[in-house]
């Protein structure tokens, strides 16, 4: 259930029409997903979530795509938004995330959770090492 009503013509704003054709034509598809459709009540908003998104997940850097959906995973596992752990799990199978990998990554996540839990319910102190202003 959404908190904004859908625009009702997408081609009726042409910064949503832009944003819009820009996400098909990036990401090759017809296909524009609900998380785009909902921003769309707000073009400037829509226009800066998509340029952010774009910059960082749909341009080649120093991370490969896998590993930017792996990591877009985890964040949205410890975010709790399970749109984006479905919508990511897709991007990251078909970027070729096999069912052993997905596998091991749950793993990871499950025991990142466990041990964030254990130093933060025990206070442990942070070792010198580890703190990068001290070196």
């Amino acid at each position: 259930m959404s908190t904004v009503a859908p625009i009702k013509d997408s081609q009726s704003d042409p910064r949503v029409k832009a944003v819009f054709d820009d996400i098909r034509a990036t990401r090759k598809t017809d296909f524009v997903n609900n998380l785009w459709q909902a921003l769309a009540f707000d073009p400037t908003l829509l226009e800066t979530t998509w340029a952010e998104v774009k910059r960082l997940m749909a341009t080649p850097s120093t991370l490969d795509p896998l590993t930017k959906e792996l990591i877009y995973i985890a964040v949205s596992v410890a975010n709790g938004c399970g749109y984006c752990v479905h919508s990511h799990t897709a991007a990251a199978r078909a970027k070729g995330m096999s069912g052993a990998q997905h596998a091991e990554l749950m793993a990871i996540i499950g025991l990142a959770a466990k041990t964030n839990h254990l130093a933060t319910a025990l206070q442990v102190e942070l070792d010198p090492v580890f703190d990068a202003g001290r070196q």
